[in-house]
């Protein structure tokens, strides 16, 4: 089951990344931002308030967000801080490159949580995921010399490094998730996280944005907003669920996560009208291949 979910955390993070293009387009990342956790944290809310409410409409089902100690909530809200980083500059490297080149880039975040989890939990991945892992770093290099005829030069662009800092502080989150999912709840984790991202983002709007850059860099609205906010609760449900499997390993399913790049590449082509797609096409089939043999190799 836990594989499976690691592909429907796939499909929906591939929607977000789309989404999130669309409503990057000539517009604010920091309200933007703000409004994607706002909408997120209203999505569990509801949950949120039937547990302490003690309403008991959602109990006994996947949906009901029990208790959390002091100590339980201060793990959460690191997580948020260290998913809110990550999207800092990923969604700024997002609204400044193509989204076929951003994409790719993120798909490395699997090879660093890769090493992490076998230097801080001892997973050992058999044959074909070994297969899988090498055709997806591979399809990987070769994105990254394709994304050099679109004019983008890896060593010299900020935006390159944004969204490098965002890919090591993601593949650090995932190995964080894999540990405070041992032992908590999915609803709990995924509802009070959105809530505590919310305020975090909420205090950096109102400090840093409104006094200084609302007027150089406005914000406008877009109905791809809240659909930024849909697609990744969805895939994020997915992936925690899929975590509090004891039998899951966190290498497959980040590396499995990282197939979202085939959902975004086709709206690149299809949304986005994007350049040298056939180029691209062939290093994609790589990395579908790779996911097929990560597959085989955890069933």
């Amino acid at each position: 089951m836990w594989l499976a979910l690691a592909f429907v955390s796939a499909a929906f993070l591939g929607l977000y990344d789309a989404a999130k293009k669309m409503a990057l387009s000539s517009n604010a990342v920091p309200p933007v931002l703000l409004l994607n956790t706002l909408f997120s944290a209203l999505l569990f809310t509801p949950f949120i308030l039937s547990a302490r409410c003690g309403s008991g409409w959602f109990d006994g089902t996947v949906l009901y967000v029990p208790e959390g100690d002091a100590s339980a909530h201060a793990a959460v809200a690191i997580k948020s801080a260290m998913v809110l980083a990550s999207w800092v500059f990923g969604y700024y490297g997002m609204k400044h490159l193509p989204i076929t080149i951003v994409g790719p880039i993120n798909a490395t975040r699997p090879v660093l949580t890769l090493i992490g989890a076998m230097l801080v939990f001892g997973e050992q991945l058999n044959a074909y995921q070994w297969v899988g892992v090498a055709l997806a770093l591979v399809s990987l290099f070769l994105l990254s010399r394709s994304g050099k005829n679109e004019g983008v030069d890896f060593t010299h662009n900020i935006w390159i490094l944004f969204l490098a800092l965002a890919a090591v502080i993601g593949a650090a989150c995932g190995l964080y998730d894999k540990y405070i999912m041992r032992d908590m709840n999915p609803m709990f984790v995924q509802s009070w996280y959105s809530f505590y991202q919310f305020v975090m983002m909420g205090i950096a709007v109102a400090v840093i944005w409104l006094p200084n850059h609302r007027k150089s860099s406005p914000f406008r609205w877009s109905w791809a907003i809240p659909c930024i906010s849909l697609f990744l609760s969805c895939a994020d449900f997915a992936y925690l669920t899929a975590l509090s499997d004891g039998d899951a390993m966190i290498s497959v399913v980040s590396m499995i996560r990282r197939g979202s790049v085939l959902v975004s590449f086709a709206c690149g082509a299809l949304l986005f009208r994007e350049r040298n797609l056939r180029s691209k096409a062939l290093d994609l089939v790589f990395i579908l291949i790779g996911m097929i043999f990560l597959y085989l190799g955890s069933r």
